[in-house]
C-alpha cells in the first residue's frame, strides 16, 4: 500500500486509517481516495473488526483536494471530471453505509472533501484547536459531491449560509451545528475516542450492525438511492469545473492569486 494511508487494526478489533500526507494538510489526490475505499471495504469485509478510526497525522484531519489533483483537473473534460467526481462519491458513500460503526477523530482543520468524511462517520470528536469549512464556492465550485452528508448533519438553514459563505467556523460551532458531537483539548482526544469505542465494545456486534441499517432505513436513505444522487452531483461539479468562473477560480488558486470576481467585488467596496 501507498504511505499516503495508514492502516492498521490494533486490540479487539479496532481499525484505524490514518490520511498520511501531513506535509499538504492531508489533502486528497485520486490515489488516496482510492486506497481509502479498498481499505474501507476490506475492513467492512473482515468478520473480526469491530470498530473504524478515520484521523490524520499531523496538525490537519484533511484540507479537501490537493493542488496538484485540482491541477491536473483544470484541462480535463466533462465526462473525465464526472468520472474523477465518482470516484470520491464512491468512497464517501463507502464510509457512510459502512456495516461497522465509524469515528472521525478529527485532529486538526477540515476542509472541503475533509468536511465530507467527517459528516460520513458515526460519531466524529474532534480537537478544540480544528476549524472547518465549506471553501468550495470561493473557487467557483460546490461542494456538491459531499453536500447530501453534510446536509443531513448541518440542515437547510446551516447549509444555505456555509455552502454560500464559504467561511471558516470553529470546532465549537460544528457542535452546535451538529456536524461534530464533542470537543475536546487536543491532549485528550484520544481519550475522547477511547471512550467511545469502549462503549461500542460493550455492544453486540450484529446489534450494532442492525442499529446503523436502522437509522438509514428511518431517515429514508440507503446506498442505492445515495449511488443515484450521486451521478446528479457528479454531474453538478464537473459543469462547475469546465464552466469559465470554476476555470478562473482553479487558475487563481493554482496562481495564489484573488480570483476575477473577488478583485472587482474589491474595488466595488473601495
Amino acid at each position: 500500500m501507498s504511505d499516503k494511508l495508514l492502516s492498521a487494526i490494533g486490540p479487539q478489533g479496532i481499525a484505524t486509517l490514518t490520511l498520511n500526507r501531513p506535509a499538504i494538510h492531508n489533502a486528497f489526490d485520486d490515489e488516496l481516495v482510492s486506497l481509502l475505499s479498498e481499505q474501507l471495504i476490506a475492513l467492512d469485509a473482515n468478520p473480526t473488526v469491530r470498530a473504524v478510526i478515520v484521523s490524520g497525522r499531523g496538525r490537519s484531519f484533511s484540507a479537501g483536494a490537493d493542488l496538484n489533483w485540482m491541477q491536473s483537473m483544470v484541462n480535463a473534460s466533462r465526462d473525465e471530471n464526472i468520472q474523477d467526481s465518482l470516484r470520491l462519491a464512491t468512497l464517501m458513500r463507502t464510509l457512510n453505509y459502512l456495516s461497522k460503526p465509524t469515528i472521525a477523530r478529527i485532529n486538526g482543520a477540515a476542509f472541503g472533501g475533509g468536511v465530507g468524511l467527517a459528516a460520513c462517520c458515526d460519531i466524529a470528536i474532534a480537537a478544540d484547536t480544528a476549524q472547518f469549512g465549506l471553501t468550495e464556492v470561493r473557487l467557483g465550485l460546490a461542494p456538491a459531491v459531499i453536500s447530501p452528508y453534510v446536509f443531513r448533519k448541518i440542515g437547510e438553514q446551516a447549509a444555505r449560509r456555509y455552502f454560500v459563505t464559504g467561511e471558516v467556523f470553529s470546532a465549537e460551532k460544528a457542535v452546535r451545528l451538529g456536524l461534530i458531537h464533542e470537543t475536546v483539548p487536543a491532549e485528550r482526544l484520544d481519550e475522547a475516542v477511547q471512550r467511545q469505542v469502549a462503549l461500542i465494545l460493550q455492544a453486540g456486534p450484529e446489534a450494532v450492525r442492525y442499529c446503523k441499517q436502522l437509522t438509514f432505513a428511518v431517515a429514508g436513505h440507503d446506498a442505492t438511492q445515495q449511488q443515484q444522487l450521486d451521478q446528479q452531483t457528479a454531474a453538478m461539479i464537473a459543469e462547475l469545473r469546465i464552466s469559465g468562473e470554476g476555470q478562473e477560480g482553479l487558475r487563481s488558486f493554482l496562481d495564489k492569486r484573488a480570483p476575477q470576481w473577488a478583485t472587482k467585488a474589491g474595488r466595488n467596496r473601495e
